[in-house]
């Protein structure tokens, strides 16, 4: 990787390790359940997440939909936060597949919680509305921030009394308890199904795991089916799979590290403002005091040109930046440079 890539932390290369158990895996057709090392890669991941099945799927947006779509019966409807992925980043996909309706909160960055969710569920008894079948939860949420275990156990005993099932997009689930200190069946055994990625951080090249019950997986193994996702000798991505929860896994608090580290340089830079705190993971966010008099097109070019690709600003005018694998401390000072030399 020449360039430093800090737009997200799905553009990892697989590594050297993943590129040879690639080369060398045990393939079958995995329609018909004869890929080993899929099976294998299967059900280590269920174990991680602490559930009695999982599921291979292309990605992480596939796998959250196809959640959606196991769970709810069309025309129902979903509670979940108005900034995580399902809302924001998955092209109106819940109308199209699961044919569901999202009941979104307005929680301005806060943590979902039990006093959020139970005035919007609807029960169907008015023939107006549409019945609550599934509330969705997104830890670590995409905005870097990490929720508690006991909001998680709040968000359980909620969705309990109003007899719904939780989902999980976990996206950086992992993330998140190197964040909290604990391992992930400790976040994810408060949900009924969880979706995490094997692309985000981990650097495998493509797919991401969803993981519930085994009847819950069953049914979506043949929904995964019905919506172009039946693979063939999907071991080869496979493999890969197992190299990025076995190996890269347990390596992400580098990268939080760096991403801490990043986030003091910036903010010892002039003018900078960044929330020190809310640098929970993988992510630094930041804006500058003259921001309203800045070119966000000119400073994304200037970096470029220093060999450092970064998205534009998002809405609320704060550039993300997501440290990974193959962003090391060397290369978090020389974009710290880089910043530093174009505010100047």
């Amino acid at each position: 990787m020449n360039t430093i890539d800090l737009r997200s932390d799905t553009v990892t290369w697989p590594t050297d390790a993943m590129r040879q158990a690639m080369a060398v895996a045990a393939v079958g057709d995995d329609v018909y359940g004869d890929d080993p090392t899929v099976r294998e890669l299967e059900t280590y991941a269920a174990s991680l997440a602490g559930k009695e099945a999982a599921l291979f799927v292309p990605s992480g947006t596939f796998g959250n939909q196809l959640a959606l779509f196991t769970h709810c019966p069309r025309g129902s409807e979903v509670i979940l936060d108005e900034q995580c992925h399902i809302v924001q980043h998955e092209a109106g996909a819940s109308s199209v597949i699961a044919g569901v309706q999202l009941r979104t909160l307005d929680l301005a960055g806060e943590t979902i919680s039990a006093e959020a969710i139970l005035p919007r569920v609807r029960s169907g008894d008015d023939i107006h509305e549409p019945r609550t079948s599934l509330v969705c939860v997104e830890n670590a949420h995409s905005n870097g921030k990490v929720i508690p275990l006991a909001a998680m156990e709040s968000v359980r005993r909620a969705a309990d009394r109003a007899h719904l099932p939780i989902h999980l997009d976990g996206a950086r689930v992992f993330n998140a308890a190197v964040a909290l200190g604990v391992q992930a069946k400790d976040i994810t055994q408060y949900v009924d199904s969880v979706m995490f990625c094997l692309s985000k951080g981990l650097c495998a090249p493509v797919g991401s795991i969803l993981a519930g019950t085994r009847r819950f997986i069953d049914d979506a193994r043949r929904k995964r089916k019905l919506m172009g996702g039946g693979l063939r000798q999907a071991g080869i991505l496979a493999a890969a799979g197992l190299v990025a929860l076995k190996d890269m896994r347990p390596r992400l608090d580098e990268d939080h590290e760096n991403a801490r580290i990043l986030a003091q340089r910036i903010a010892a830079i002039p003018g900078m403002r960044v929330d020190l705190a809310s640098v929970q993971i993988n992510m630094v966010y930041f804006t500058h005091e003259r921001a309203g008099s800045i070119d966000p097109e000119a400073f994304v070019d200037f970096m470029r040109g220093k060999g450092v690709l970064i998205n534009p600003p998002g809405a609320d005018g704060a550039y993300r930046l997501v440290t990974h694998y193959w962003i090391t401390r060397e290369r978090v000072e020389a974009v710290a440079k880089a910043i530093a030399d174009f505010f100047a």
